[in-house]
């Protein structure tokens, strides 16, 4: 304190003068109007170069993440090429004459058609996304969907000619077909309509060994999403002792905070077991 005061006492006159200069200015810019004009404008044209300096800072590491999704997803996709290509059994005459093959006679299961998000929830208690992508784009309803790392996100449920509408992964109503992927165990996915990054893992036995941090995929029962796509990591376990299974919470593998493009995943090959499966139904029936 005591070598403040030496220092106000030693430069009392320079501070003094510093003080009635930017009054002098102040009142010179507030109460004139030609100076209150060019100040006005020169200072607008600093603000500016500045706010687009930082823009093109903060556009730079935005693009460092998108650049780094798209790098993933890639791979993502590349790793599952063989997935979705299934080589049909030749062991006897096998005649196609309908379905999509290529020139090594592989059967392409699933078409990937990207799609940018238009709209998005995730605070209500059932939540949807809306696609900029319609009938006229491939898009039907009843198809599975991902983010950009192959992800879970939800299902297709309308469609118009632009546009379509995603039952998110958030929703009260949604039911995923999920399986653990260390052990093998299937359950289902659902959403308690609590937390936005949180979804339940349910009919897991108690009898299976389960860690916080175990990797949760897709089963590959579903017609909507291939095997092997992630849905989410175990987070806690709640062991309820008048059940017999687990409940299980997720944090979900998808960021639907940050949801700017999608994949639709369209299975070519669901028509024949669903009319295979209606057929022996209609005959028990």
């Amino acid at each position: 304190m005591r070598n403040i005061f030496i220092f106000i006492r030693i430069y009392f006159n320079f501070l003094f003068f510093l003080f009635l200069m930017g009054l002098s200015l102040f009142m010179l810019f507030n109460y004139n109007r030609y100076h209150h004009t060019v100040y006005s404008a020169v200072t607008g044209e600093i603000t500016g170069k500045i706010n687009k300096r930082f823009n093109d800072v903060e556009y730079y590491f935005q693009l460092k993440r998108t650049n780094d999704s798209l790098v993933k997803a890639n791979e993502s996709l590349y790793n599952k090429l063989k997935q979705d290509l299934e080589l049909p059994d030749t062991i006897t005459k096998l005649s196609i004459d309908t379905l999509r093959i290529d020139t090594l006679l592989y059967q392409r299961k699933y078409l990937y058609l990207t799609a940018k998000v238009v709209g998005n929830s995730v605070s209500q208690t059932n939540n949807y996304l809306e696609l900029h992508r319609g009938s006229r784009q491939g898009v039907i309803a009843d198809l599975g969907v991902t983010d950009i790392n192959n992800s879970v996100v939800g299902t297709v449920v309308d469609v118009s000619s632009d546009y379509s509408v995603v039952m998110s992964l958030l929703h009260r109503q949604s039911n995923i077909s999920a399986k653990l992927k260390k052990t093998g165990e299937t359950g289902s996915v659902i959403w308690d309509g609590l937390q936005p990054n949180i979804v339940l893992l349910k009919d897991i036995s108690k009898e299976v060994k389960v860690s916080a941090g175990d990797t949760i995929i897709t089963s590959g029962f579903s017609d909507k999403f291939p095997y092997g796509l992630l849905i989410g990591t175990v987070k806690e376990i709640e062991n309820d002792r008048a059940s017999s299974t687990y409940t299980i919470r997720l944090k979900t593998a998808a960021n639907f905070y940050n949801l700017q493009y999608v994949y639709v995943i369209n299975n070519l090959q669901k028509e024949e077991p669903q009319q295979l499966l209606k057929k022996v139904k209609k005959t028990n029936e």
